[in-house]
């Protein structure tokens, strides 16, 4: 396939924008499969919800992968999941994405993860379409969407269409490039039908279209003239400006429809072909092995290999690794180097993946996306043909906030979970499992109930360990507050060689709203310390970092300034300046007055006005501020930073004071300082429970 024809995107929106029903209609329209199935109600579920689970919640809980062909173009397709314990799934997937497709609901509008999503897609650059879906949904409203998309998201969203009809009565959508209306015919909407605009919506469609050009021209001197002149502006015209503003992730053209209704899906499509862009569209840059080098990738089949693993999957039969392919081509059988480890690895099968189904190729050209057998490796790693070749940008992963204590119903089954353990923690970088020094439970963290709770089924499906889980425990953090000056002097004579380390600076806290967890500096002249021993003295601070000292939880938002020291000719080692380095923070950094900080959920709640009121003074007696609280359509959204320690069972609690009727979404936002009192019952409870385990 010509690499111009290709299309890597992801499909993205907020729990609930029918991202999963989108991705099903391009199946169908596109010959994957001949026969739709919905994500909820009878049938097998939704072609890309694979897992029982996901069928049974009716909810996305892994990205899936698929290839479909769409006007003689190859588009490698990943439907993420919504909700934000899964996160990751959405980050890694954008990672190694050309585009992306955002779907915001008709009636919701811009939701809390939708700014979630779009965050991800500006943190790698992936150019984006929108798709208003659910046309179909009374009180379905296209134009304050977009407004809330240039507000909220600051993009400048274009609308390329209008709808025909709206709720009930939406027949198809006007296209403001053609100026013709669009009808979806057929018992699936599989025939498209071009028609003349309605004669009552004639004049709407000349004001839209206007403002389509007017906002075009902000990327074209060629198409303001022609808009001062009054000329006509061709079609071809329009369809190369947008695609140049696309792609330089500046303008984000806005498309109607309903995919539960099989209207607006086909010319969907042909945007994606049409503005989306190729691999060899996009300016790849990686790093090389020198300090400072970069180098530039190109989407050559005939170059050097470099692909990303962005996806692990482990199966009875081995490990799935998904992966991305930038430069070259993976052949089947081929041997290829892990940059992080230097490892030589062996691919022994490609697999071309949809859903839970596979196609064996024999190999795999720049922008294709395939699933590699025979490779060992971690999420974001590179692989080359040479040992030190270069290093793609890695995925953030963000760090887990909840955790809670779980155990085998039956002893005889702790091989088993440690099995299981191992495995999700290799799949999922937001999956941490480990165990409590003090008490010795087995601890798992996790992004939220949900997505913990989805881990511990997974593990009773398929392991079959019935387990028993503990109460849910926020993941606090430590932070100092003032700064505090260090002078330690590391002296220990052992009848042998002796240890000698010397180190002088200060500990201070960094700006609350840095993006570091830890800094360190070193200002050392005239050799004072060796230049090989500083960053063992880096290494001894950071290793300092795993417990604080006012509860043993993970210390953040410190910088340290190493400034003086001294050192012994004989005595003095790597291991030295790292004992001094951490028996140093154990004992100064209780003089920065370090204070506990927990983390603040940005929470969306919707529920009907006659309940507003209860769920804001709710909200508020869990300690949490309102920002701000709308109406749309007689149901009031409620926006709130709320603690995450007081928003465990709220789901529960909030069907009940709204009678089933409210519904809410919620993700991590900041970590904030605990209040004086709160921060003293926590210590306490810490100090018991480990007296209690000792």
């Amino acid at each position: 396939m010509d690499l111009q024809r290709i299309r890597n995107i992801g499909i993205s929106a907020h729990i609930d924008s029918g991202k999963t029903t989108l991705s099903e209609r391009i199946l169908f329209y596109t010959g994957r499969i001949h026969k739709m199935e919905e994500v909820r109600g009878a049938g097998t579920g939704a072609t890309m919800d694979h897992m029982d689970l996901e069928r049974e919640r009716g909810i996305t809980i892994t990205s899936a992968a698929t290839c479909v062909d769409w006007d003689n173009h190859e588009i490698n397709l990943i439907d993420t999941p919504g909700h934000i314990d899964f996160t990751v799934e959405v980050e890694r997937s954008l990672r190694v994405l050309d585009g992306a497709v955002l779907v915001l609901c008709a009636v919701g509008g811009v939701q809390s993860q939708s700014i979630t999503v779009d965050r991800q897609m500006k943190r790698y650059h992936v150019p984006r379409l929108g798709f208003i879906n659910k046309m179909d949904r009374t009180g379905a409203d296209p134009q304050s969407v977009v407004e809330q998309m240039r507000e909220k998201l600051a993009t400048d969203a274009i609308l390329m269409q209008l709808p025909i009809g709206a709720g009930e009565s939406f027949e198809g959508v006007i296209d403001l490039v053609t100026m013709t209306a669009i009808y979806f015919d057929g018992v699936n909407g599989e025939k498209v039908r071009r028609a003349d605009i309605p004669e009552v919506l004639a004049e709407a469609a000349d004001i839209g279209r206007q403002q389509m050009l007017e906002a075009l021209a902000m990327y074209s001197d060629d198409l303001m003239e022609r808009l001062l002149s009054e000329h006509p502006v061709e079609e071809s015209l329009i369809h190369d400006v947008l695609k140049s503003a696309v792609q330089q992730q500046g303008a984000t053209p806005v498309f109607l429809g309903s995919a539960f209704k099989n209207k607006g899906v086909q010319p969907l499509l042909d945007a994606v072909t049409r503005y989306m862009p190729s691999p060899a569209d996009r300016e790849i840059v990686a790093f090389g092995h020198k300090e400072g080098a970069k180098v530039e990738l190109s989407a050559d089949p005939e170059g050097p290999l470099v692909s990303m693993a962005f996806k692990l999957v482990e199966e009875s039969f081995g490990q799935l690794t998904f992966m991305r392919v930038y430069q070259g081509t993976l052949e089947k059988g081929q041997t290829i180097f892990n940059q992080r480890t230097g490892r030589k690895e062996r691919v022994s099968r490609i697999l071309r993946m949809h859903a839970d189904k596979r196609e064996e190729i024999d190999q795999a050209a720049a922008g294709d996306i395939v699933a590699a057998m025979g490779v060992d490796s971690a999420s974001g790693d590179t692989y080359c043909v040479d040992r030190q070749f270069c290093t793609l940008e890695s995925i953030y992963v963000p760090e887990p906030v909840i955790t809670v204590a779980i155990e085998p119903q039956r002893r005889q089954d702790s091989d088993k979970l440690g099995k299981a353990l191992t495995r999700f923690s290799k799949e999922d970088p937001t999956f941490h499992a480990s165990t409590d020094d003090e008490t010795g439970d087995l601890l798992i963290a996790g992004m939220g109930e949900l997505h913990l709770d989805i881990y511990v089924q997974r593990i009773s499906r398929e392991y079959g360990v019935g387990i028993d889980v503990g109460q849910p425990k926020v993941s606090y953090r430590e932070s100092p507050t003032v700064t505090a000056e260090f002078d330690y002097r590391f002296k220990k004579q052992t009848g042998g060689a002796g240890q000698f380390a010397h180190i002088v600076g200060r500990i201070e806290p960094l700006e609350a709203n840095a993006e570091e967890t830890f800094v360190f500096e070193e200002n050392i002249v005239g050799g004072r310390i060796p230049k090989q021993y500083i960053p063992s003295v880096q290494k001894g601070l950071r290793e300092s970092l795993v417990k604080g000292p006012i509860a043993e939880y993970p210390v953040v938002g410190v910088k340290v300034v190493l400034e003086d020291g001294s050192y012994h000719e004989v005595d003095s080692s790597d291991r030295a300046f790292q004992t001094a380095a951490r028996s140093c923070f154990r004992e100064m950094f209780p003089r920065t007055k370090p204070v506990l900080l927990e983390p603040i959920m940005r929470v969306e709640v919707t529920v009907s006005e006659q309940h507003q009121g209860a769920v804001v003074g709710d909200i508020n007696s869990r300690r949490g501020i309102i920002s701000s609280t709308t109406m749309n359509d007689a149901a009031a959204v409620i926006i709130a930073a709320v603690p995450l320690a007081e928003m465990f069972g709220y789901d529960t609690h909030l069907k009940n004071m709204t009678h089933g009727q409210g519904s809410f979404s919620m993700e991590m936002e900041r970590f904030r300082r605990v209040p004086r009192v709160i921060q003293d019952e926590i210590v306490a409870e810490r100090r018991q429970a480990q007296l209690v385990g000792s």
